[in-house]
């Protein structure tokens, strides 16, 4: 997103943000460093910001409304290709893959994706194939029941199109790949040739970020609330404790919860801490 407008923290918007409304022009108005900032989307919607905003609160009172008003929600989804790109492109690989594995029901299908290829045993290779690099990643797109797939997938929706929106959609890939690396090798090297996967060792990963750099530099994107971060931190912790396996929900790959997690906070750190600098 862009920031189209800074003003005084005593300055009436209301003018403005109804106009705004009125007018289907996706914004938020937010407080940073004690100034009211106004955020957009793309260009043309800072420049319908300024111009508006140029006019002065009497103009825009006094301006006619569109006879058919755009809401924000439907100008969002019909430039959500442009916006979030790759959010949607992770969501829909992550469906296909769902597809073609039966949801882990189709074994076939399964032993494409795996961190290990399928020796002519039958069994998991002991050790990762480096001919085959793509098994690196491929992992995080498995998912092994209809509620597995719908839980990781809400979560990457929400955290993946904040990161987007903030800092772009090559910024989202990177972290997506090099946190799901990490957090795959990580769960090989803790369980050996194992079957495994989910986005959700990216998602921690996803969630650390977001969580150390809006302790450092705090941004209207990344400001998750305090009892979401609770809530999966429990999780977490729970997960880490066995209960859930002993339940029958089946093997959590804690490893690459954990290991996505630390990772997500460690580049959290380095760059809201260069973000605190600029």
């Amino acid at each position: 997103m862009l920031k189209a407008l800074t003003c005084q923290l005593d300055e009436d918007l209301s003018p403005l943000v109804r106009f705004l409304r009125s007018h289907g022009v996706v914004h938020r108005v937010v407080e940073e460093g004690g100034m009211q900032v106004v955020w957009v989307v793309d260009e043309a919607a800072a420049q319908i910001v300024r111009a508006a905003y140029a006019q002065g609160p009497q103009a825009l009172a006094d301006s006619p409304a569109p006879q058919r008003p755009s809401s924000q929600a439907a100008q969002f989804w019909r430039r959500a290709h442009r916006l979030i790109p790759v959010t949607l492109a992770v969501l829909a690989l992550t469906a296909l893959v769902a597809l073609l594995t039966g949801l882990g029901g189709d074994a076939r299908g399964i032993v494409m994706f795996t961190f290990t290829p399928l020796e002519d045993s039958g069994y998991l290779a002991a050790q990762p194939d480096m001919a085959q690099w793509w098994r690196l990643i491929t992992p995080i797109f498995l998912h092994f029941g209809v509620m597995h797939l719908a839980f990781n997938a809400l979560w990457y929706w929400e955290l993946g199109r904040r990161i987007e929106m903030r800092s772009g959609g090559f910024w989202l890939l990177g972290l997506t790949l090099l946190i799901g690396v990490l957090s795959n090798t990580a769960q090989w090297l803790w369980s050996g040739s194992s079957l495994f996967g989910g986005l959700s060792g990216v998602l921690y990963g996803l969630l650390g970020y977001c969580w150390v750099y809006q302790k450092l530099a705090p941004n209207v994107f990344f400001d998750l609330p305090r009892g979401v971060v609770i809530m999966m931190l429990a999780w977490l912790v729970l997960c880490m404790t066995g209960l859930i396996t002993l339940l029958g929900f089946g093997a959590i790959a804690n490893a690459a919860h954990v290991s996505g997690f630390v990772a997500g906070c460690a580049i959290g750190a380095v760059a809201g801490t260069l973000q605190r600098l600029r």
